[in-house]
Parts: structure tokens; sequence; C-alpha cells
């Protein structure tokens, strides 16, 4: 029997709608706890209800009591684990998760758009489909993973793209890396080796700032004068800034704050292209770090664990760049 760890931390796929103000809450007890589950026949679930948060209340402290709990699993005789949390955080978690743990077991991540007991509810499908991917075989070696709605996503790469539609999760410019069908698990794309980090602490203040068309540099001028640890920004294009901006960059450069850059475009990535007044190039020879295939939330997580690493500035940049 294969043992699945089940580890329920709140999210709409634990909430219930009030049929009479048509607002969405947690429910006095997780309906999924009690919920008649069909699994794999060679499966054994053992079930925990970890927290129950509503994901905007989910806290890098409580990813790092995730991670702790998967790796006293590890040690165990536990052959794979299933999250279920709510979808706003979610990738942060997942992405936290695939950064720390990884490839030592199939780790995967569901939840739902609609509450349980709303129509068209989604959430006890995609438990059940999250188990099925958990359990299989081909999971193994495959990073943290996101399962919602027949598809299988990286952690790595996937994010929310709708505010109520199920079919929210969806992975730019390259796609599922799997689907589930009615008797099959297929994976169809391999992942590149990541290094991760097995942090013991999530300590840090990292805004993130989205450029925009006429932007000053006041924002950043006052995180200059503010005890911030790092910054992300989400630049324009390819990753470019208005040039008004640049002199309370540098402030922050000079004090050794890593300052991170994405863009804000949904599909493509950030390099050093153009040559121009707050252009790319410019920006990576004052030292801003071009991270290059996630978005800023992620980015904000990877640089957290970076911070808590204890990484060197040469060992942090590869870390940020890989």
């Amino acid at each position: 029997m294969k043992k699945i760890l089940i580890l329920h931390t709140g999210g709409t796929i634990a909430m219930k709608e009030n049929s009479l103000t048509g607002g969405v809450s947690p429910d006095v007890a997780n309906p999924l706890l009690d919920a008649e589950v069909t699994i794999p026949e060679n499966v054994d679930l053992i079930m925990e209800d970890i927290f129950n948060l509503p994901s905007p209340h989910i806290m890098p402290k409580h990813m790092l009591q995730l991670k702790e709990r998967i790796n006293q699993a590890v040690l165990s005789d536990i052959q794979g684990v299933v999250i279920t949390h709510g979808t706003d955080t979610l990738e942060e978690t997942a992405f936290f998760l695939d950064s720390t743990i990884g490839d030592k077991l199939p780790i995967v991540l569901t939840g739902a758009m609609r509450s349980s007991n709303e129509l068209g509810s989604d959430g006890l499908y995609n438990f059940e489909s999250a188990i099925r991917v958990a359990s299989c075989e081909e999971a193994k070696d495959k990073g943290v993973l996101v399962v919602m709605n027949d598809e299988i996503h990286s952690a790595r790469y996937v994010t929310k793209t709708h505010t109520t539609n199920v079919a929210t999760f969806r992975t730019p410019t390259l796609g599922p890396i799997g689907l589930i069908t009615k008797n099959r698990i297929l994976f169809m794309q391999e992942l590149l080796e990541a290094q991760r980090l097995d942090i013991a602490s999530v300590k840090g203040t990292i805004p993130i700032v989205k450029a925009y068309a006429g932007m000053q540099g006041d924002l950043l001028e006052a995180l200059a004068h503010s005890k911030v640890d790092g910054l992300v920004i989400e630049a324009l294009g390819a990753g470019n800034l208005p040039p008004q901006a640049l002199t309370a960059l540098k402030k922050l450069l000079i004090q050794k704050i890593p300052v991170v850059l994405v863009s804000r475009c949904f599909n493509g990535i950030a390099e050093p292209v153009y040559d121009y007044e707050g252009g790319g190039k410019e920006l990576a020879s004052m030292g801003v770090i071009f991270c290059n295939s996630i978005n800023s939330q992620k980015a904000r997580i990877k640089l957290l664990i970076a911070i808590n690493g204890g990484l060197s500035e040469e060992q942090l940049i590869k870390f940020m760049t890989q």
C-alpha cells in the first residue's frame, strides 16, 4: 500500500457558501474530512488538518511549517503528499516547497474555485485528481506539482490567471507538463534540474514594486530609507524602467540591497536587451539581478529563500538567475 499524506490548509476547497448572503467563508469543519473520496486501490490516506486559513492569510511561516512537516514525512514511510490550499496564494506556497524540498517525494497542491456547496463545485474532483497524481510512479522527480481542472502544472511556472474561472491555473509560454484522463496520468514535459535550499527561517522584508508609465523615484526613495532586505521590481517589457526612477534605485544598490527584476508581461522572459537610459543593459550594469523565468510573487519567495539560505552575493545572484 502507498501511504499518501494529506495536509489540509483551508481555502475555498474547505469553505461553504451562505445561501442567504452569497458570501463564502470557512466552514466549522472541513467538508473534505467527511467526503467520500474515490482513490486508487493501492492507496492509504493519512489526513491532517494542519491549519484552516483563507489563502490571503497564508504567510511564509506557514509555508515553512508545511516544509518541516513534509521533511518529517520523508523520514517515515510516506510516499506522497497532497496539500489542499486556497488558490490566491497557492502558487507561492507551491513554489516555496519546490525551491526548498523539490524531488524528495511527489508533492501535489490543489484547491477549488467553487466552495463545497456551490453548483459545479470543483473541489472534490480536484482533490481526487491530486491523490491520483501523487500516488503514481511517474510523478517522482517532477518537482512540486499543481493539479487543477484535469491539468498538471509545474510549481515553478504556474500562476492564477482568472478571478473565478475553474480553469484559472495556467503556465504561460510553456503550458501544463501533464494531463489527467479518466484512466491515465500523462506527463509530456521534463523539467530542468534546479538548486534547492533547505532553509530553517523566513525572516526578511521584501516588497514588490510594479513599474508604470511616468513612474517617479519617490517610492524607491522611501524604500531606500526603510529597513528592507530586498526588492522585486516588475519592470516594463523585456526589463526596462522609466529613467526618473534610476537615482533612487542606485541608492538601494549602494546599500547592497539585492534588487531583483522580472517583467510585468504575462508571457516571455526578462533580459537586458535595450541600451538606453533606463533600459535593461543599464540596469544590469548597475547590479540589478534579472530573474528571467518567473513572476514577481515567485521572485519574492525565491529571494526570501536566498536571503535565509546564507548565500554569498555571488551565490545569491547565481541562485536567482538559475
